[in-house]
């Protein structure tokens, strides 16, 4: 049987289930229609929201990369490799107005591609509440094939908004009945994992009627000191606020977040993000469950779009397929959280005597 790359997920079919993440590679119309055209299966919208916001007087974006003694630096040395990305870059500074009509544009050029729509607003209020609401409503109209909720931007100095909302279950739960209440599409909740333990907010917007979550958004970081001039490396007039750290660095702690939502909603739908450049990192998501993957860092650093990156994924995927045909595996649902329950307490991985090991407890008398 021929490799199927297609996937079903939240009821919606994908081509593929490579998605660009919202982020920079989905700023822009510009960006999102070159990213179809290269083969990406869908994609996240830049979070749309209803507050202007101004970026910093600055670089927004910068990598990190390793050397062959294990140091960490942005600044550029022969003979690196990339360890991750780096971020303090705010939701979408273009207005609904602006986005509207675009998105409208988009579902025309390309009605066969997921073009979802990530939107923000706060948690404070019946008027944030109804914020979200204006802005769920205005990207179905226009037709959004799903929205997914920022409730893990790590950026936001409001208490009300972004990873503030997804740090705790009561806000996610609200957040998510209201978007719940206009929605005609599927929602998604996009997570942080800077929070104490992930899975009560999943479940929390589950119980609310989230159709699947995100995981997860970049984690909370700082960008390293120059020793020699002892300014942080990537700064505005010296200061330096909280950003966000992806790319390949996060992949394993991603994966753990992934790990511990699946095994606790086996019957959940979630789409993973973190660290992906290549099928072989994909695989791992789909393993632990996911239903489809997002990337931003690598694509970033191919032509914006990764049209580069996608090929590549869609050939590993490919080959893949065809190398496990003897097990009757056509498509990602013949594999899909094959690993999952791999993942156990670590009192269940075996000790070379059960006796040496007493999880911390004092031994049996």
């Amino acid at each position: 049987m021929a490799p199927n790359l297609g996937v079903l997920f939240t009821g919606l079919h994908f081509e593929n289930p490579f998605l660009l993440a919202s982020a920079p590679p989905t700023e822009s119309d510009g960006h999102i229609l070159r990213a179809f055209e290269a083969g990406w299966g869908g994609l996240v919208t830049k979070t749309i929201g209803l507050h202007p916001v101004v970026n910093v007087a600055g670089a927004r974006t910068n990598f990190n990369r390793t050397d062959a003694e294990g140091g960490v630096s942005m600044r550029k040395r022969l003979g690196t490799v990339l360890h991750s990305s780096w971020n303090w870059e705010l939701i979408s500074d273009k207005t609904l107005d602006w986005w509207v009509p675009r998105l409208g544009k988009i579902k025309r050029a390309f009605p066969d591609k997921i073009l979802v729509c990530s939107i923000m607003a706060g948690a404070g209020s019946d008027r944030e509440l109804d914020h979200w609401q204006t802005l769920a409503r205005a990207c179905q109209d226009e037709g959004a094939d799903a929205l997914e909720l920022n409730l893990s931007c790590p950026h936001m100095d409001r208490q009300d908004m972004g990873s503030n909302i997804g740090q705790d279950a009561q806000l996610t739960s609200v957040v998510t009945q209201a978007v719940k209440r206009v929605a005609r599409v599927p929602v998604w909740v996009k997570l942080t994992p800077n929070t104490t333990a992930i899975v009560p907010e999943a479940g929390a917007t589950f119980r609310s009627g989230a159709d699947a979550v995100s995981s997860s958004n970049t984690f909370t970081s700082l960008p390293l000191i120059d020793p020699d001039t002892l300014a942080f490396e990537l700064h505005v007039d010296g200061f330096v606020s909280y950003g966000g750290l992806g790319g390949p660095a996060i992949l394993p702690l991603s994966l753990a977040k992934v790990a511990e939502l699946t095994h606790a909603f086996a019957d959940k739908e979630f789409s993973g993000i973190g660290g992906i450049a290549t099928f072989a990192h994909a695989l791992n998501y789909f393993l632990l469950g996911c239903g489809t993957v997002q990337v931003c860092t690598a694509a970033m650093l191919d032509h914006a779009v990764g049209p580069n990156v996608i090929k590549d994924l869609l050939r590993g995927m490919t080959a893949f397929l065809e190398r496990h045909a003897d097990k009757g595996w056509s498509g990602l649902a013949d594999f899909r959280g094959l690993r999952r329950g791999r993942v156990v307490a670590h009192s269940q991985i075996r000790r070379p005597d059960k006796t040496e090991y007493h999880g911390g407890h004092d031994a049996a008398g």
